[in-house]
């Protein structure tokens, strides 16, 4: 009703916004699966949002698995949109996507004809280079005919809908992201130095949805959407005082992006925190896999090492994990042994199952993710894993875990644990 005037102006204003500004929170969370409980309805939205926003499905996926392993680590994290020193010419140009956008369309015009870029090559498993091939030219096949049919209309109003929403709406997204992690602490493991949680308004955690709480959500990412409120009045103390709004936000990444363009060491003075849980990122050996950790097996917590929930003796070929009486349904126990770390799942009535208990992929402790049937969910990437096979069902998984032999003997669980 608004085309052929200037009320298309604003309409068209507050659509592009809704397409490539708040798309970009409904790609986040389905990505996460922590949107719907349906798997199936996730990834129907996930692949929308992913196409408004020029991001390629499968590549983007991995792409943000990363940027969650490796927080704002120089060199890992594919998703430093602020480097030091930052360039001012490269960031306001971003904000009608003017930057970006170009090399969106240029990896996808490479994947339609079959081309893997190194980038591509070092995030995506090789099993997945002919998905992403087939989405770009799924995407390519939308945008060559919403042009096609702009140019036989001989009208733009086609692409004001499809395509172009992705460049002059993708200010809604630069407003928000910005204050996710912009001029705080580079190649640190602690989220709380390198993530902002910021307090906005009731509308903004609308077209946001609550990645406000983004501190929240990079310490538990399986935290549905919905939840980061509650989970943020939970765990508040032990996390730096939040902003207390955007303007806030905004007034310490533009001070640190000045400071950090004179002087790239330059840092933002670091708030208090709790003792404890503050080492540095190193790499250690677990299960035989090494992994990038704070401390490791140990994983110190805010009140000094976590306990093991059953901790055995020397190996021997034979190990008695304890009575069944102890164990019910649904039940997940971490179990230390011989300088290895083991997740005793039970499934059911005299059911049990036994893996190594740290995640291959980051090294989490499986113990503390959440078991449905027969598959464990590990808490912090929500990879998952078959605990009577071990192996790997939902990405970032993709090694196998070692799976042991268990029975019930005389009312205890014995376990053989030859690796």
């Amino acid at each position: 009703m608004s085309l052929g005037t200037w009320w298309a102006v604003p309409a068209f204003a507050a659509f592009g916004a809704l397409y490539g500004g708040s798309a970009d929170s409904r790609w986040h969370e389905n990505g996460h699966a922590t949107a719907f409980r349906s798997r199936w309805a996730n990834d129907v939205f996930y692949y929308l949002a992913a196409f408004m926003l020029l991001r390629e499905a499968t590549l983007f996926r991995w792409d943000h698995f990363r940027h969650h392993s490796d927080t704002i680590i120089v060199g890992r994290d594919p998703e430093i949109d602020y480097p030091r020193p930052i360039h001012l010419r490269a960031l306001v140009p971003n904000y009608l996507n003017l930057i970006n956008g170009p090399k969106l369309l240029w990896l996808i015009a490479q994947h339609t004809v079959g081309r893997i870029d190194g980038k591509t090559r070092e995030l995506v498993p090789e099993g997945d280079f002919r998905r992403v091939i087939w989405e770009a030219r799924a995407y390519a096949a939308v945008l060559i005919g919403v042009i096609a049919w702009a140019i036989a209309s001989g009208t733009v109003v086609p692409l004001l809908f499809v395509g172009l929403p992705s460049f002059y709406g993708a200010w809604l997204f630069m407003f928000f992201a910005i204050t996710q992690h912009a001029g705080l602490k580079e190649d640190v493991l602690d989220h709380r130095l390198n993530t902002r949680t910021v307090y906005v308004n009731p509308v903004f955690r609308f077209l946001y949805l609550n990645m406000n709480y983004h501190l929240e959500h990079h310490l538990f990412p399986g935290v549905p959407y919905y939840n980061l409120p509650a989970l943020h009045k939970e765990i508040k103390a032990y996390l730096p005082p939040p902003k207390t709004s955007m303007l806030a936000a905004y007034k310490e990444v533009v001070h640190a992006l000045k400071m950090q363009r004179r002087d790239p060491t330059w840092e933002l003075p670091e708030p208090y925190l709790p003792p404890g849980g503050r080492e540095p990122a190193r790499r250690w050996q677990t299960n035989g896999l090494e992994v990038l950790g704070p401390t490791g097996p140990e994983d110190l917590g805010p009140t000094g090492p976590e306990e093991p929930d059953v901790l055995l003796g020397p190996q021997n070929a034979a190990v008695d994990l304890g009575p069944v009486a102890d164990l019910t349904e649904g039940k997940v126990v971490r179990i230390d042994h011989g300088g290895n770390t083991y997740a005793l799942y039970c499934l059911g009535q005299d059911d049990f199952a036994l893996t190594d208990g740290l995640c291959t992929h980051a090294g989490t402790h499986l113990a503390d993710g959440h078991l449905e049937g027969c598959v464990i969910e590990c808490p912090k990437h929500n990879g998952r894993f078959d605990v009577r096979t071990g192996q790997p069902t939902r990405r970032p998984a993709m090694v196998p875990l070692q799976s042991y032999s268990v029975k019930v003997v005389n009312g205890h669980i014995m376990a053989e644990l030859r690796r």
